[in-house]
């Protein structure tokens, strides 16, 4: 499938590594002007800008948690300076997870959860919907998980963020569907990234062997489904939540 997405602006939060980081780079690859993101490491950020500027993509980067409303306006603010307009596009990618007990889940660590999985995909969907309605067209991209549709032991927190996030994705679809938005999620299986390397071989073995595959997902599977929801072809698709997991559930 040949996707061409010059005229769009695309925000990706979460992109300075990782799925973030394939999906803005698909997205430039295609044409678009990419504004990537990180909440604290400016190395990562600066070696991504770099990278994509070397392949001459249309790219800017903010260094910012897009979970504090004022920041998060602040990065819409920087979009509307650098290019006139904002984005036509969002991915809500930003994540952390956290693994533990639910009895050693203190509210510190559920508050920041909660804030960094679902309250980022607010504030940049809070922020974009405006414009998205006045130019009677949009898109966005809630990355999700399947502990959101299931849940997982020792993740309570991350699940429940990730469920509120699919929530969220339906209700926002049925509400900006007049408006020619569409709102969608991947709800991702076990993808090859850093919030996975603390777990041993012996356990991703373990859970290979449950998915019918046979593999963990790579950071371009999500890149290319995210590439699919955005384009002319998923026009009639919005509220969906799809699952990315190999046909593990």
């Amino acid at each position: 499938m040949i996707v061409n997405f010059n005229d769009e602006i695309v925000l990706v939060t979460g992109s300075s590594r990782g799925i973030g980081l394939s999906i803005a780079y698909h997205f430039a690859k295609a044409g678009a002007t990419v504004i990537l993101n990180g909440a604290h490491n400016k190395d990562a950020l600066d070696q991504a800008t770099t990278s994509f500027k070397e392949e001459s993509l249309k790219v800017y980067s903010f260094l910012g948690d897009v979970s504090e409303y004022t920041t998060a306006k602040a990065l819409f603010d920087f979009i509307y300076t650098e290019l006139g307009s904002y984005p036509t596009i969002v991915i809500n990618n930003a994540g952390i997870s956290h693994v533990g007990l639910f009895t050693d889940t203190t509210p510190d660590i559920w508050h920041k959860v909660m804030e960094t999985n679902m309250t980022s995909a607010y504030n940049c969907s809070h922020l974009a919907v405006p414009s998205m309605i006045s130019q009677h067209k949009g898109c966005i991209i809630n990355i999700s998980s399947i502990w959101g549709n299931v849940g997982a032991s020792c993740e309570v927190a991350y699940s429940t963020s990730k469920s509120a996030l699919n929530g969220f994705t339906k209700a926002l679809a049925k509400e900006l569907g007049p408006s020619n938005i569409r709102v969608n999620a991947i709800s991702c299986g076990w993808i090859d990234t850093d919030m996975n390397a603390h777990f041993s071989e012996e356990d991703k073995n373990a859970f290979v062997d449950e998915v019918p595959l046979c593999r963990t997902g790579k950071v371009e599977d999500v890149a290319k489904t995210c590439l699919y929801l955005a384009s002319e072809a998923a026009s009639y698709m919005t509220g969906q939540i799809l699952t990315l997991d190999g046909g593990l559930l």
